[in-house]
Protein backbone atom coordinates (compact mmCIF):
# COMPACT_ATOMS: atom_id res chain seq x y z
CA UNK A 1 0.00 0.00 0.00
CA UNK A 2 1.36 3.41 -0.95
CA UNK A 3 -1.73 5.66 -0.67
CA UNK A 4 -1.85 7.34 2.74
CA UNK A 5 -5.60 7.95 2.27
CA UNK A 6 -6.17 4.26 3.01
CA UNK A 7 -4.59 4.53 6.46
CA UNK A 8 -6.63 4.80 9.65
CA UNK A 9 -8.13 7.10 10.76
CA UNK A 10 -9.13 7.81 7.17
CA UNK A 11 -10.64 11.22 7.91
CA UNK A 12 -7.33 12.50 9.29
CA UNK A 13 -5.13 10.96 6.59
CA UNK A 14 -7.44 12.20 3.82
CA UNK A 15 -7.12 15.79 5.01
CA UNK A 16 -3.37 15.37 5.49
CA UNK A 17 -3.07 14.12 1.91
CA UNK A 18 -4.94 17.19 0.66
CA UNK A 19 -2.62 19.43 2.68
CA UNK A 20 0.49 17.79 1.17
CA UNK A 21 -0.77 18.78 -2.29
CA UNK A 22 -0.74 22.49 -1.39
CA UNK A 23 2.68 24.23 -1.33
CA UNK A 24 3.01 25.94 2.06
CA UNK A 25 6.54 26.95 3.01
CA UNK A 26 6.64 29.65 5.66
CA UNK A 27 5.57 33.07 4.34
CA UNK A 28 3.86 31.41 1.35
CA UNK A 29 0.67 30.10 2.92
CA UNK A 30 -1.78 31.80 0.54
CA UNK A 31 -2.89 28.47 -0.91
CA UNK A 32 -3.56 27.07 2.56
CA UNK A 33 -5.48 30.17 3.64
CA UNK A 34 -7.72 29.85 0.57
CA UNK A 35 -8.13 26.12 1.23
CA UNK A 36 -9.17 26.70 4.85
CA UNK A 37 -11.65 29.44 3.88
CA UNK A 38 -13.19 27.11 1.29
CA UNK A 39 -13.35 24.29 3.85
CA UNK A 40 -15.16 26.48 6.37
CA UNK A 41 -17.67 27.64 3.77
CA UNK A 42 -18.34 24.08 2.54
CA UNK A 43 -19.18 23.01 6.11
CA UNK A 44 -21.27 26.12 6.91
CA UNK A 45 -18.93 27.12 9.71
CA UNK A 46 -18.15 30.66 10.83
CA UNK A 47 -14.77 31.43 9.26
CA UNK A 48 -12.60 34.51 9.87
CA UNK A 49 -9.26 35.53 8.38
CA UNK A 50 -7.56 38.18 10.51
CA UNK A 51 -5.34 41.01 9.26
CA UNK A 52 -2.13 38.93 9.27
CA UNK A 53 -3.65 35.81 7.65
CA UNK A 54 -4.52 33.60 10.62
CA UNK A 55 -7.69 31.59 10.01
CA UNK A 56 -10.27 31.07 12.76
CA UNK A 57 -13.13 28.58 12.27
CA UNK A 58 -15.90 28.07 14.83
CA UNK A 59 -18.22 25.11 15.31
CA UNK A 60 -21.11 25.08 17.83
CA UNK A 61 -21.40 22.42 20.53
CA UNK A 62 -23.16 19.18 19.68
CA UNK A 63 -26.50 18.54 21.33
CA UNK A 64 -26.21 18.03 25.08
CA UNK A 65 -22.64 19.42 25.27
CA UNK A 66 -23.44 23.14 25.27
CA UNK A 67 -22.30 23.62 28.90
CA UNK A 68 -18.76 22.32 28.34
CA UNK A 69 -15.92 24.79 28.32
CA UNK A 70 -14.97 26.04 24.87
CA UNK A 71 -11.93 24.36 23.30
CA UNK A 72 -9.52 26.14 20.95
CA UNK A 73 -7.51 23.82 18.70
CA UNK A 74 -4.31 25.60 17.70
CA UNK A 75 -2.08 24.55 14.82
CA UNK A 76 0.03 26.27 12.15
CA UNK A 77 -0.42 26.19 8.39
CA UNK A 78 3.20 26.51 7.26
CA UNK A 79 5.95 23.90 7.01
CA UNK A 80 9.75 23.88 6.95
CA UNK A 81 11.08 23.55 3.37
CA UNK A 82 14.15 21.29 3.48
CA UNK A 83 15.32 18.82 0.83
CA UNK A 84 18.29 16.64 0.05
CA UNK A 85 20.82 18.29 -2.27
CA UNK A 86 20.15 15.78 -5.06
CA UNK A 87 16.35 16.22 -4.90
CA UNK A 88 14.66 18.47 -7.44
CA UNK A 89 11.73 20.09 -5.65
CA UNK A 90 10.25 23.59 -5.67
CA UNK A 91 8.46 24.12 -2.36
CA UNK A 92 6.61 27.11 -3.84
CA UNK A 93 5.03 24.97 -6.58
CA UNK A 94 5.42 21.22 -6.06
CA UNK A 95 3.31 18.92 -3.85
CA UNK A 96 4.95 16.73 -1.22
CA UNK A 97 5.42 13.11 -2.35
CA UNK A 98 4.44 10.85 0.54
CA UNK A 99 5.74 7.30 1.06
CA UNK A 100 4.50 4.60 3.44
CA UNK A 101 7.68 3.09 4.86
CA UNK A 102 6.78 0.26 7.23
CA UNK A 103 5.37 1.80 10.40
CA UNK A 104 6.04 5.34 9.21
CA UNK A 105 4.97 7.89 6.62
CA UNK A 106 7.78 9.99 5.19
CA UNK A 107 8.39 12.13 2.11
CA UNK A 108 10.51 11.49 -0.96
CA UNK A 109 13.70 13.45 -0.26
CA UNK A 110 12.00 16.44 1.42
CA UNK A 111 10.45 17.43 4.69
CA UNK A 112 7.05 15.78 5.12
CA UNK A 113 5.16 18.62 6.79
CA UNK A 114 3.61 16.39 9.45
CA UNK A 115 4.85 19.27 11.59
CA UNK A 116 2.16 20.65 11.79
CA UNK A 117 0.07 19.15 8.98
CA UNK A 118 -1.17 16.23 11.07
CA UNK A 119 -2.46 18.64 13.72
CA UNK A 120 -4.19 20.71 11.04
CA UNK A 121 -5.73 17.56 9.52
CA UNK A 122 -7.00 16.30 12.90
CA UNK A 123 -8.58 19.69 13.61
CA UNK A 124 -10.30 19.66 10.23
CA UNK A 125 -11.60 16.16 10.88
CA UNK A 126 -13.23 17.34 14.13
CA UNK A 127 -14.72 20.39 12.41
CA UNK A 128 -16.13 18.25 9.58
CA UNK A 129 -17.43 15.45 11.82
CA UNK A 130 -21.09 14.70 12.39
CA UNK A 131 -20.66 11.95 15.00
CA UNK A 132 -18.13 13.36 17.52
CA UNK A 133 -19.55 14.75 20.76
CA UNK A 134 -17.97 18.05 21.79
CA UNK A 135 -18.57 21.43 23.37
CA UNK A 136 -18.01 24.72 21.53
CA UNK A 137 -15.01 24.44 19.20
CA UNK A 138 -12.72 27.10 17.78
CA UNK A 139 -9.84 26.31 15.45
CA UNK A 140 -6.96 28.76 15.24
CA UNK A 141 -4.72 28.11 12.21
CA UNK A 142 -1.73 30.44 12.37
CA UNK A 143 0.72 31.41 9.65
CA UNK A 144 4.50 31.63 9.58
CA UNK A 145 5.15 29.72 12.80
CA UNK A 146 8.42 28.28 11.57
CA UNK A 147 10.27 31.49 10.61
CA UNK A 148 9.26 34.01 13.24
CA UNK A 149 5.77 33.26 14.57
CA UNK A 150 4.50 36.41 12.83
CA UNK A 151 0.98 34.99 12.70
CA UNK A 152 0.64 34.58 16.44
CA UNK A 153 2.57 37.81 17.04
CA UNK A 154 -0.23 39.52 15.10
CA UNK A 155 -3.06 37.83 17.00
CA UNK A 156 -5.33 40.44 18.58
CA UNK A 157 -7.30 40.40 21.80
CA UNK A 158 -11.00 39.61 21.59
CA UNK A 159 -10.89 37.20 18.64
CA UNK A 160 -10.83 33.96 20.63
CA UNK A 161 -13.75 32.99 22.86
CA UNK A 162 -12.71 29.61 24.24
CA UNK A 163 -11.49 28.63 27.70
CA UNK A 164 -9.02 25.81 26.90
CA UNK A 165 -6.27 25.90 24.30
CA UNK A 166 -5.12 22.56 22.88
CA UNK A 167 -1.95 23.02 20.86
CA UNK A 168 -1.57 20.03 18.49
CA UNK A 169 2.08 20.69 17.66
CA UNK A 170 4.14 18.45 19.94
CA UNK A 171 5.78 15.30 18.65
CA UNK A 172 5.64 12.37 21.09
CA UNK A 173 2.43 10.40 21.51
CA UNK A 174 1.73 9.54 25.13
CA UNK A 175 3.21 12.77 26.42
CA UNK A 176 1.39 15.90 27.52
CA UNK A 177 3.34 19.14 27.30
CA UNK A 178 2.73 21.95 29.76
CA UNK A 179 5.65 24.27 28.99
CA UNK A 180 8.06 25.32 26.25
CA UNK A 181 11.15 27.39 25.63
CA UNK A 182 11.19 30.99 24.52
CA UNK A 183 13.52 32.21 21.81
CA UNK A 184 15.30 35.18 20.30
CA UNK A 185 17.03 35.72 16.95
CA UNK A 186 20.60 36.99 16.99
CA UNK A 187 21.49 38.40 13.57
CA UNK A 188 25.03 39.47 12.67
CA UNK A 189 26.24 41.42 9.64
CA UNK A 190 29.59 42.90 8.69
CA UNK A 191 31.03 44.26 5.47
CA UNK A 192 34.56 43.07 4.80
CA UNK A 193 37.26 44.19 2.40
CA UNK A 194 38.25 42.06 -0.56
CA UNK A 195 41.67 41.73 -2.14
CA UNK A 196 42.71 40.55 -5.56
CA UNK A 197 43.45 36.83 -5.52
CA UNK A 198 47.20 36.35 -5.10
CA UNK A 199 49.34 34.60 -7.69
CA UNK A 200 50.78 31.14 -7.18
CA UNK A 201 47.57 29.73 -5.68
CA UNK A 202 45.06 27.03 -6.60
CA UNK A 203 41.39 27.03 -5.61
CA UNK A 204 39.30 24.34 -3.92
CA UNK A 205 35.67 24.07 -2.98
CA UNK A 206 35.42 22.33 0.40
CA UNK A 207 32.04 20.79 1.17
CA UNK A 208 30.44 19.35 4.30
CA UNK A 209 27.27 17.40 3.59
CA UNK A 210 25.31 14.28 4.50
CA UNK A 211 24.62 15.55 8.02
CA UNK A 212 21.27 14.80 9.65
CA UNK A 213 20.37 18.33 10.73
CA UNK A 214 16.97 18.44 12.36
CA UNK A 215 14.86 20.67 14.60
CA UNK A 216 17.04 23.15 16.44
CA UNK A 217 14.99 22.71 19.62
CA UNK A 218 13.77 19.12 19.64
CA UNK A 219 16.98 17.61 18.25
CA UNK A 220 19.60 19.96 19.71
CA UNK A 221 20.55 17.49 22.47
CA UNK A 222 21.20 14.60 20.09
CA UNK A 223 24.85 15.53 19.54
CA UNK A 224 24.57 16.06 15.80
CA UNK A 225 27.16 18.07 13.93
CA UNK A 226 26.48 21.64 12.87
CA UNK A 227 27.89 22.03 9.35
CA UNK A 228 28.85 25.68 9.95
CA UNK A 229 30.82 24.84 13.08
CA UNK A 230 32.76 21.99 11.52
CA UNK A 231 33.52 24.07 8.43
CA UNK A 232 34.93 27.03 10.35
CA UNK A 233 36.86 24.78 12.70
CA UNK A 234 38.52 23.34 9.60
CA UNK A 235 39.12 26.81 8.13
CA UNK A 236 40.90 28.01 11.25
CA UNK A 237 43.30 25.07 11.16
CA UNK A 238 43.77 25.37 7.40
CA UNK A 239 44.59 29.05 7.76
CA UNK A 240 47.22 28.25 10.37
CA UNK A 241 48.78 25.29 8.52
CA UNK A 242 48.44 26.31 4.87
CA UNK A 243 47.96 30.07 4.79
CA UNK A 244 44.69 29.67 2.91
CA UNK A 245 42.75 32.65 1.59
CA UNK A 246 38.98 32.50 1.92
CA UNK A 247 36.98 33.57 -1.14
CA UNK A 248 33.51 32.65 0.11
CA UNK A 249 31.62 30.40 2.50
CA UNK A 250 28.00 29.51 3.04
CA UNK A 251 26.00 27.07 5.16
CA UNK A 252 22.45 26.57 6.41
CA UNK A 253 19.28 28.26 5.26
CA UNK A 254 16.75 28.18 8.11
CA UNK A 255 17.08 29.67 11.59
CA UNK A 256 15.26 26.77 13.29
CA UNK A 257 16.98 23.90 11.47
CA UNK A 258 20.40 22.54 12.44
CA UNK A 259 22.48 23.20 9.30
CA UNK A 260 23.22 20.05 7.30
CA UNK A 261 25.43 21.37 4.49
CA UNK A 262 28.14 24.03 4.17
CA UNK A 263 30.80 24.91 1.66
CA UNK A 264 33.79 27.21 1.37
CA UNK A 265 36.00 28.26 -1.53
CA UNK A 266 39.62 28.65 -0.50
CA UNK A 267 42.91 29.40 -2.19
CA UNK A 268 45.94 27.30 -1.30
CA UNK A 269 49.59 27.82 -2.36
CA UNK A 270 50.04 25.60 -5.42
CA UNK A 271 53.11 23.95 -3.94
CA UNK A 272 50.93 22.69 -1.06
CA UNK A 273 47.98 21.49 -3.17
CA UNK A 274 48.50 17.74 -2.75
CA UNK A 275 49.23 18.15 0.94
CA UNK A 276 46.00 20.16 1.33
CA UNK A 277 43.95 17.44 -0.34
CA UNK A 278 45.35 14.94 2.16
CA UNK A 279 44.57 17.42 4.94
CA UNK A 280 40.90 17.54 3.90
CA UNK A 281 40.75 13.73 3.88
CA UNK A 282 42.22 13.68 7.37
CA UNK A 283 39.49 16.04 8.59
CA UNK A 284 36.81 13.82 7.10
CA UNK A 285 38.30 10.89 9.01
CA UNK A 286 38.53 12.99 12.17
CA UNK A 287 34.92 14.22 11.94
CA UNK A 288 33.61 10.77 11.12
CA UNK A 289 35.33 9.44 14.25
CA UNK A 290 34.05 12.25 16.47
CA UNK A 291 30.47 11.94 15.21
CA UNK A 292 30.44 8.20 14.47
CA UNK A 293 27.18 7.61 16.35
CA UNK A 294 25.23 10.64 15.15
CA UNK A 295 26.56 11.36 11.63
CA UNK A 296 27.35 8.06 9.88
CA UNK A 297 26.74 9.56 6.41
CA UNK A 298 28.86 12.67 6.84
CA UNK A 299 31.05 13.71 3.90
CA UNK A 300 33.83 16.29 4.06
CA UNK A 301 35.55 16.67 0.71
CA UNK A 302 37.25 19.08 -1.65
CA UNK A 303 37.49 19.52 -5.40
CA UNK A 304 39.46 21.87 -7.65
CA UNK A 305 37.60 24.92 -8.98
CA UNK A 306 38.44 28.00 -11.02
CA UNK A 307 40.35 30.68 -9.12
CA UNK A 308 37.96 33.47 -8.08
CA UNK A 309 38.87 37.07 -8.80
CA UNK A 310 38.81 38.17 -5.18
CA UNK A 311 39.39 36.86 -1.66
CA UNK A 312 38.56 38.19 1.79
CA UNK A 313 41.04 40.67 3.22
CA UNK A 314 43.47 38.82 5.49
CA UNK A 315 42.65 40.82 8.62
CA UNK A 316 38.90 40.36 8.19
CA UNK A 317 39.42 36.69 7.40
CA UNK A 318 41.39 36.16 10.60
CA UNK A 319 38.68 37.79 12.75
CA UNK A 320 35.59 36.33 11.06
CA UNK A 321 36.86 32.74 11.06
CA UNK A 322 37.66 32.90 14.75
CA UNK A 323 34.40 34.58 15.71
CA UNK A 324 32.36 31.87 14.00
CA UNK A 325 34.59 29.18 15.48
CA UNK A 326 34.01 30.36 19.08
CA UNK A 327 30.32 31.28 18.70
CA UNK A 328 28.32 29.29 21.30
CA UNK A 329 26.37 26.47 19.70
CA UNK A 330 24.34 23.46 20.84
CA UNK A 331 23.20 22.73 24.39
CA UNK A 332 24.33 25.48 26.76
CA UNK A 333 22.63 24.29 29.96
CA UNK A 334 20.34 21.48 31.11
CA UNK A 335 17.30 22.23 33.24
CA UNK A 336 17.64 21.76 36.99
CA UNK A 337 13.87 21.85 37.45
CA UNK A 338 12.94 19.09 34.97
CA UNK A 339 15.25 16.10 34.42
CA UNK A 340 16.36 15.53 30.85
CA UNK A 341 15.09 18.89 29.57
CA UNK A 342 17.43 21.27 27.78
CA UNK A 343 17.13 24.66 29.44
CA UNK A 344 19.22 26.78 27.07
CA UNK A 345 20.73 26.32 23.61
CA UNK A 346 21.90 28.14 20.52
CA UNK A 347 21.74 27.14 16.88
CA UNK A 348 24.30 28.83 14.62
CA UNK A 349 21.89 28.32 11.77
CA UNK A 350 23.18 30.33 8.82
CA UNK A 351 26.60 31.67 7.88
CA UNK A 352 27.42 33.52 4.65
CA UNK A 353 30.60 35.18 3.41
CA UNK A 354 29.84 36.33 -0.12
CA UNK A 355 30.92 39.40 -2.14
CA UNK A 356 32.17 41.48 0.74
CA UNK A 357 29.36 40.75 3.20
CA UNK A 358 29.45 38.47 6.23
CA UNK A 359 26.15 37.31 7.74
CA UNK A 360 25.36 34.93 10.60
CA UNK A 361 21.96 34.05 12.04
CA UNK A 362 21.35 32.34 15.38
CA UNK A 363 18.25 31.10 17.16
CA UNK A 364 18.86 31.25 20.89
CA UNK A 365 16.36 29.31 23.06
CA UNK A 366 15.74 29.00 26.79
CA UNK A 367 12.91 28.13 29.14
CA UNK A 368 14.34 30.82 31.46
CA UNK A 369 13.84 34.26 29.92
CA UNK A 370 16.78 35.85 31.78
CA UNK A 371 19.09 33.07 30.56
CA UNK A 372 17.82 33.53 27.01
CA UNK A 373 18.74 37.21 27.15
CA UNK A 374 22.14 36.53 28.71
CA UNK A 375 23.05 33.91 26.10
CA UNK A 376 21.95 36.20 23.29
CA UNK A 377 24.20 38.95 24.61
CA UNK A 378 27.06 36.46 24.97
CA UNK A 379 26.77 35.68 21.25
CA UNK A 380 26.50 39.40 20.50
CA UNK A 381 29.66 40.07 22.51
CA UNK A 382 31.66 37.61 20.37
CA UNK A 383 30.77 39.46 17.20
CA UNK A 384 31.03 42.94 18.71
CA UNK A 385 34.73 42.12 19.17
CA UNK A 386 35.12 42.01 15.38
CA UNK A 387 33.07 45.22 14.94
CA UNK A 388 30.06 43.46 13.43
CA UNK A 389 26.54 44.84 13.67
CA UNK A 390 24.36 42.67 15.91
CA UNK A 391 20.58 42.74 16.21
CA UNK A 392 18.53 40.93 18.85
CA UNK A 393 14.98 40.67 17.57
CA UNK A 394 11.89 38.48 17.29
CA UNK A 395 11.95 37.54 20.98
CA UNK A 396 9.07 35.41 22.20
CA UNK A 397 8.37 34.20 25.74
CA UNK A 398 8.42 30.69 27.06
CA UNK A 399 5.34 28.97 28.46
CA UNK A 400 5.58 28.42 32.20
CA UNK A 401 4.27 25.00 33.31
CA UNK A 402 1.07 24.82 35.39
CA UNK A 403 1.01 21.39 37.01
CA UNK A 404 -2.41 22.20 38.53
CA UNK A 405 -4.01 22.79 35.12
CA UNK A 406 -7.60 21.44 35.04
CA UNK A 407 -7.31 20.20 31.44
CA UNK A 408 -4.04 18.45 32.33
CA UNK A 409 -5.81 16.53 35.11
CA UNK A 410 -8.72 15.70 32.80
CA UNK A 411 -6.53 14.49 29.95
CA UNK A 412 -4.26 12.47 32.22
CA UNK A 413 -7.31 10.59 33.54
CA UNK A 414 -8.82 10.10 30.07
CA UNK A 415 -5.52 8.70 28.74
CA UNK A 416 -5.12 6.35 31.68
CA UNK A 417 -8.72 5.11 31.42
CA UNK A 418 -8.44 4.54 27.67
CA UNK A 419 -4.93 3.13 27.35
CA UNK A 420 -4.12 1.86 30.84
CA UNK A 421 -1.14 4.15 31.22
CA UNK A 422 -0.55 7.54 32.79
CA UNK A 423 0.91 9.92 30.17
CA UNK A 424 4.23 11.60 30.81
CA UNK A 425 4.02 15.26 31.75
CA UNK A 426 6.76 17.27 30.05
CA UNK A 427 8.03 20.60 28.83
CA UNK A 428 9.68 20.94 25.42
CA UNK A 429 12.81 22.78 24.30
CA UNK A 430 11.08 24.24 21.28
CA UNK A 431 9.05 27.33 20.55
CA UNK A 432 5.38 26.48 20.73
CA UNK A 433 2.97 29.32 20.12
CA UNK A 434 1.38 28.83 23.56
CA UNK A 435 3.68 31.34 25.24
CA UNK A 436 2.67 34.16 22.93
CA UNK A 437 -1.01 33.23 22.93
CA UNK A 438 -0.94 33.11 26.73
CA UNK A 439 0.44 36.65 26.75
CA UNK A 440 -2.60 37.89 24.81
CA UNK A 441 -5.12 35.57 26.48
CA UNK A 442 -3.70 35.05 30.00
CA UNK A 443 -6.70 33.13 31.37
CA UNK A 444 -6.47 30.22 28.92
CA UNK A 445 -5.87 26.74 30.31
CA UNK A 446 -3.25 25.37 27.86
CA UNK A 447 -1.85 21.98 26.91
CA UNK A 448 0.03 20.53 23.93
CA UNK A 449 0.03 17.00 22.52
CA UNK A 450 0.37 15.17 19.22
CA UNK A 451 1.44 11.99 17.42
CA UNK A 452 5.02 10.74 17.23
CA UNK A 453 7.07 12.67 14.68
CA UNK A 454 10.78 12.11 14.22
CA UNK A 455 13.43 14.38 12.64
CA UNK A 456 11.17 17.38 11.89
CA UNK A 457 12.77 20.22 9.92
CA UNK A 458 14.86 17.74 7.92
CA UNK A 459 14.29 15.48 4.89
CA UNK A 460 14.31 12.54 7.32
CA UNK A 461 11.04 13.74 8.89
CA UNK A 462 8.56 10.94 9.45
CA UNK A 463 5.34 10.34 11.40
CA UNK A 464 4.44 7.07 13.09
CA UNK A 465 1.22 5.64 11.64
CA UNK A 466 -0.03 3.87 14.77
CA UNK A 467 0.58 6.98 16.86
CA UNK A 468 -1.69 9.05 14.62
CA UNK A 469 -4.56 6.64 15.32
CA UNK A 470 -3.85 6.74 19.06
CA UNK A 471 -3.55 10.54 19.04
CA UNK A 472 -6.89 10.80 17.22
CA UNK A 473 -8.71 8.39 19.54
CA UNK A 474 -7.36 10.28 22.56
CA UNK A 475 -8.43 13.62 21.10
CA UNK A 476 -11.98 12.41 20.39
CA UNK A 477 -12.33 10.86 23.85
CA UNK A 478 -11.00 14.00 25.53
CA UNK A 479 -13.65 16.14 23.87
CA UNK A 480 -16.35 14.13 25.63
CA UNK A 481 -14.83 14.87 29.04
CA UNK A 482 -13.91 18.54 28.81
CA UNK A 483 -14.82 20.24 32.11
CA UNK A 484 -18.13 22.05 32.42
CA UNK A 485 -18.10 25.83 32.62
CA UNK A 486 -17.87 26.83 36.27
Amino acid sequence: MSDIRKLEPKQVWNYFHEITQIPRPSKSEQGMIYYMKKFGKEHNLETIVDKVGNVIIRKPATKGKEKLKGVIFQTHLDMVPQKNSDKKHDFEKDPIETIIDGEWVRANGTTLGADNGIGVAATMAVLASKDIAHGPIEALFTIDEETGMTGVFGLKKGLLKGDILMNLDSEDEGELYVGCAGGIDVSITKNYKEDKSPAGMVAYKVTAKGLKGGHSGVDIAMGRANSNKIMFRFLMQAESDFGIRLAEAEGGNLRNAIPRESYSIVLVPDIKAKEFEKFVKSYEKLYRAEFSDTEPDMEFKCKSVAIPAKVMNMGDQYRIIRAVFVCPNGVLRMSQAMKGLVESSNNLAIVKCVKGKFEAYNLCRSSVDSAKEANAWKIAAVFHLIDAEVKLEGAYPGWKPNINSPILKTMSKVYNDKFGKIPEIKAIHAGLECGLIGGVYPNLDMISFGPTIRFPHSPDEKVNIASVKKFWDFLVETLKHVPVKG
